[in-house]
């Protein structure tokens, strides 16, 4: 009898050449799977954005009649990896896993792989290893591109407008997801870089001196009160660009500490990603300007059709089979669409019951 992780790399062997195929469906093999035990690894309980994926993937499991077991990291990769060991121990049939450090799960991945428990890579793709089977994520340069476009839309760039001070943050450097945002924005903020409309006063341009470790707000806070005190004593800043909510919260308390926020000194342009509901209400009170809604209960959604497509003895369906190299191998992916909210537009975040209209109050 062939097992599972042979079945899935015959079904990846297809897919890397039918990836414009849809499912095939094997339903002889599904009620001898149905009902197994999924672990899912998350990597903090410090984002609202991680426990609304974890609850959200337990939820579309279950509803699927499959077990789960649910961790979280807490931004330590040393008990993330000791927690994917318990989990394989534990006899789970299958790992979905948002990595808190890409480089460090090698050995635990090679135990999956010893234990025939197949692994998904979920919003984060694990680099360095054969031993991950796909990918679910947003369309991560995307993001970046929704950010920027957002700066280059409220300044007037394309008109001509400038020149004006803008400060670049970027997310976790052990995160692979950073790289694309960064590489999004970069792709069409540069010709501004370039012609001089945009101008960064700290001169703070490379991933690795805007990097933000663990996408910690307290930290971009401390980092922009120092650049505002070394750079802004009589300049004015007109834009950030910040890739997640929590460090753009953490930039605003740093602006608010030297009076912006008032009508004589306004906040500038402030981006943010994944509509966290602290960062939404913030854009409604006028304070952060935008954010990148992923709507992580379809991510949820996705993982869960690849886990039981897996399981139950299908090919998974995938949008990309070439893009998504972590330096050992193309892993499958598949990739949702994110999209831009701000104060003309958050309304959809209650039409798709993300947040209640009380809950933005």
């Amino acid at each position: 009898m062939l097992s599972r992780r042979t079945v899935l790399a015959g079904a990846t062997s297809l897919t890397l050449t039918l990836s414009a195929c849809g499912r095939n469906s094997e339903s002889s093999s599904e009620a001898s799977f149905r009902g197994g035990t999924v672990g899912i690894a998350m990597p903090t309980r410090s984002s609202e954005r991680w426990l609304t994926d974890g609850k959200s993937i337990v939820e579309s499991l279950k509803a699927k009649e499959y077990k789960t077991k649910l961790v979280y990291g807490d931004d330590d990769p040393k008990a993330q990896v000791s927690q994917i060991e318990k989990l394989i121990r534990q006899g789970i049939d299958a790992l979905i896993i948002a990595a808190i450090d890409n480089t460090s799960l090698n050995g635990v991945l090679r135990q999956a792989a010893d234990a025939d428990i197949p692994v998904i890579a979920y919003d984060r793709l694990i680099l360095g290893t054969k031993n991950v089977d796909y990918y679910v994520s947003f369309d991560n340069e995307m993001v970046g591109r929704f950010q920027a476009h957002y700066i280059i839309e409220k300044l007037g760039l394309e008109d001509g407008k400038g020149p004006f001070n803008i400060e670049l943050f970027a997310g976790s450097p052990d995160d692979n997801n950073t790289g694309y945002f960064f590489d999004g924005s970069m792709a069409l903020l540069q010709p501004y870089l370039d012609s001089r409309q945009l101008v960064v006063p700290s001169g703070e341009t490379e991933l690795d001196q805007i990097a933000t470790l663990r996408w910690d707000g307290p930290t971009a806070q401390k980092r922009m009160s120092g650049i505002l005190t070394k750079w802004y004593r009589s300049e004015r800043i007109d834009a950030v660009l910040s890739p997640y909510d929590g460090i753009s919260r953490g930039i605003l308390s740093a602006l608010k500490s030297v009076g912006y926020g008032s009508d004589s000194k306004p906040f500038p342009v402030i981006t943010g990603q994944d509509a966290e509901l602290a960062s939404v209400k913030s854009i409604i009170a006028g304070q952060q300007s935008q954010t990148v809604y992923k709507d992580v209960r379809r991510l949820a959604e996705a993982a869960t059709a690849m886990v039981d497509d897996i399981l139950t003895g299908r090919k998974p369906w995938v949008d990309d089979v070439t893009s998504y190299k972590n330096g050992v191998k193309a892993v499958p992916a598949v990739l949702l669409q994110p999209e831009s909210v701000d104060k003309t537009n958050y309304n959809t975040l209650v039409r798709d019951g993300y947040f209640t209209a009380d809950e933005l109050k």
